[in-house]
């Protein structure tokens, strides 16, 4: 199974793609994806043409997708809504089924705990993918998008296994 984890920003998107096979895990890529342009229409169009060359390029089974945190600044909540909902849209129109997952699931799947910083983030994807270059924080975070959603794949997988078992 071939992931994409997108981590949402109007002017940096991460993205992070690993390959996942039983119990091993690989990386494949990374980097961010820059909203460029003043105006947020054209921040959008960006993130969506950097998106769909991502997925074009390195074609993905499935997409994850961190939910978002609503903070103090309502407007700039909206706003990251906007990138969200295009990190959202690129994967579902190429046909991918898409995941979403809060920050504290995916910090506690990773590093064990709900509120680790970035660089525990970032510590754990390289223990995880041996030699990985990340192209920055927000790769780091996609990455571990991408982790958390193969975890709960092959979590997934077991249940109906066992279900199919169980009823047969």
């Amino acid at each position: 199974m071939r992931v994409i984890g997108i981590d949402p920003g109007l002017r940096n998107l991460g993205w992070g793609v690993i390959e996942a096979e039983g119990s091993r895990i690989g990386h494949v890529a990374n980097g961010v994806i820059t909203g460029a342009g003043r105006d947020l229409a054209s921040r959008l169009l960006a993130l969506f043409d950097g998106l769909t060359q991502v997925i074009d390029t390195h074609a993905p089974d499935t997409a994850a997708v961190e939910q978002t945190f609503v903070n103090r600044d309502g407007a700039g909540t909206l706003k990251l809504g906007q990138a969200r909902g295009v990190a959202m849209l690129v994967p579902a129109r190429a046909g991918l089924p898409v995941g979403e997952y809060a920050p504290n699931q995916v910090k506690k799947t990773v590093v064990g705990v709900g509120h680790a910083d970035k660089s525990q983030i970032e510590h754990m994807v390289r223990l995880q993918l041996p030699g990985v270059e990340i192209a920055g924080p927000d790769a780091a975070d996609a990455l571990a998008i991408a982790l958390t959603h193969a975890h709960f794949a092959r979590a997934a997988g077991r249940l109906d296994a066992a279900l199919r078992r169980a009823s047969a």
